[in-house]
């Protein structure tokens, strides 16, 4: 095998890694470097962490061929090229259908790092359940700050959990990779995208309306001020949000992971904590091992919020 190409054994299949030496993140000041080889690497170990947060989902590939300082690809539709082996999803789109890639396995997973997949954007409903792609099973809150104000979205993710506990709803939080929070409510697939959506539209405007001055659901930056944003648009259909334990496409390569609440409370922890050198340490420690596995209906925690709105 050449020096420019490395196999790698996944369960029964080999999977090659072109230019394993390739920089897709240059180091420079406190960032380090890392190669196309280190991506690999690291997915191929987390991938017992990361693929049950994405079997059977439509997965929106974020990609850096040429790494950091060259072009970004948003890549939904999968390419003929790609092996007949990686699973495939066709969803409906406005006029049309789209044929997204769902990583079920290593071998796929190692596949996009050698397309230089930094970010896997997952969808929250899966195509392998009864009720289909339109009934998804996860609700996501994304706590996005004014700035690098980690502070501002530890004092948030508080009380968001604790408003969502008085409606009944268990929330799991998970550091984004870049500057917030997101908080992760499993649902039993009972409720289309619209409900929940319009359920996560609620529940934000009545956060923001006990704290007007540090929150807001304003989509416009220039309507935020020194607001935290509350964001609830990732809950629409077709809409995506970053999955556990993936890498995100910034200096140093820190990595979106699960954390326990004491984690958040940390006043050392940040969104950027942990990076692809040393995610797999904090997905060894099964930081959401206390969280529900049942995913909840939202029907008894919508008269709950509408009792507490009055």
């Amino acid at each position: 095998m050449s020096d420019d190409v490395r196999a790698v054994r996944a369960g029964r299949r080999t999977v090659q890694i072109r230019r394993p030496g390739k920089v897709l993140f240059p180091g420079g000041g406190s960032a380090s470097e890392y190669t196309k080889g280190d991506l690999a690497d690291y997915y191929r170990s987390v991938a017992p962490y990361l693929l049950p947060h994405v079997r059977g989902r439509p997965l929106m590939l974020e990609r850096y061929p040429d790494g950091l300082d060259g072009q970004r690809f948003m890549q939904k539709n999968t390419p003929e090229h790609y092996p007949d082996w990686i699973t495939r999803a066709e969803v409906a789109k406005e006029g049309g259908t789209v044929t997204h890639v769902v990583c079920d396995d290593t071998a796929t997973l190692l596949y996009l790092a050698d397309q230089a997949c930094l970010t896997l954007h997952r969808w929250l409903s899966r195509t392998d359940r009864a009720r289909g792609p339109d009934h998804p099973d996860r609700l996501v809150f994304d706590l996005d700050p004014p700035g690098d104000d980690f502070g501002a979205v530890r004092e948030a993710a508080g009380g968001l959990r604790e408003l969502l506990g008085e409606l009944g709803l268990p929330a799991a939080p998970m550091t984004t990779g870049s500057r917030g929070l997101h908080l992760v409510v499993p649902l039993d697939g009972s409720h289309d995208f619209d409900d929940v959506r319009a359920f996560a539209h609620d529940v934000a405007e009545f956060a923001v309306a006990q704290h007007p001055d540090r929150l807001t659901t304003a989509a416009r930056k220039q309507d935020r001020g020194d607001r935290l944003y509350l964001d609830v648009q990732r809950n629409g259909y077709a809409q995506t949000a970053v999955a556990p334990y993936t890498v995100r496409a910034r200096p140093g390569a820190p990595v979106a992971v699960p954390l326990t609440w004491e984690q958040v409370d940390d006043p050392g922890v940040d969104a950027r904590r942990w990076s692809l050198a040393d995610a797999v340490d904090q997905a060894r420690s099964d930081p959401w091992a206390g969280a529900p596995g049942r995913g909840r209906s939202l029907k008894r925690p919508r008269s709950r919020l509408a009792a507490l709105r009055g």
